[in-house]
């Protein structure tokens, strides 16, 4: 009853689910852009992470089975998030990186379930579909940080040897997703390399795809020609 009862609020809040999470990932990006690189900073990046936590259970929440998997992978991610920042724990932040890197893996995966359904494309599937193109970019920021945590020296940092912290890990997948790749930030071990090929073909399969889901929406011309004459 509690849990059914949270969703509802959480529903009623975030109305326009997916139009939200839109937002709060693009306030995130924001933040990592232009927020200064000291404490006060990964404090605000970190008080948006637990926004984008909130917005994707809500947006991921539409039955009481979605909503209790996100939150089961939501509540340790905030909680080892917070342990690892209040005692300065690299171990702690790690696996809330692990656990938030599922979440997103998941969430993707719902609003790509959602966005594709064969039914009249809306504009939440459209901001769902935005979404998740951009939850791609954070999903992997978590995955380049984890392999730099396990495997030290994974990364060649504006010519020197070294790991990512979080806001350069989102900079880089962006990149890579974007197939920009400035070459400011390298690969140089093989599980980083094959994560970064793996996303590169994830991005250009998911716009591929989204097209062509675009172009189903609408009847070809001729249907209309066949129904005037």
């Amino acid at each position: 009853m509690a849990i059914r009862t949270t969703r509802e609020a959480l529903s009623r809040i975030f109305y326009q689910r997916c139009f939200w999470l839109f937002v709060v990932l693009l306030t995130l990006i924001g933040a990592v852009s232009f927020v200064p690189p000291s404490d006060s900073g990964r404090l605000v990046l970190n008080v948006v992470n637990m926004f984008l936590l909130l917005a994707t259970v809500a947006a991921v929440g539409r039955t009481t089975l979605s909503f209790v998997i996100v939150l089961l992978l939501a509540i340790p991610a905030m909680w080892f998030q917070y342990l690892g920042l209040w005692h300065d724990d690299d171990s702690s932040l790690a696996v809330s990186w692990l656990f938030s890197a599922v979440l997103y893996f998941i969430t993707v995966a719902y609003l790509l379930r959602y966005v594709f359904q064969p039914r009249i494309m809306t504009p939440d599937k459209l901001f769902g579909a935005a979404a998740a193109y951009l939850l791609i970019g954070v999903l992997w920021a978590y995955v380049y940080a984890s392999i730099g945590f396990f495997y030290p020296q994974s990364y060649l940092i504006v010519g020197q040897p070294g790991r990512l912290v979080y806001a350069d890990a989102l900079y880089f997948s962006i990149t890579v997703l974007t197939s920009t790749g400035f070459g400011d930030i390298t690969p140089l071990t093989r599980p980083a390399r094959g994560m970064c090929m793996v996303e590169q073909i994830t991005g250009s399969l998911f716009v591929a795809i989204l097209i062509a889901r675009l172009a189903g929406v609408y009847p070809p011309r001729e249907s209309y020609t066949n129904d005037k004459s």
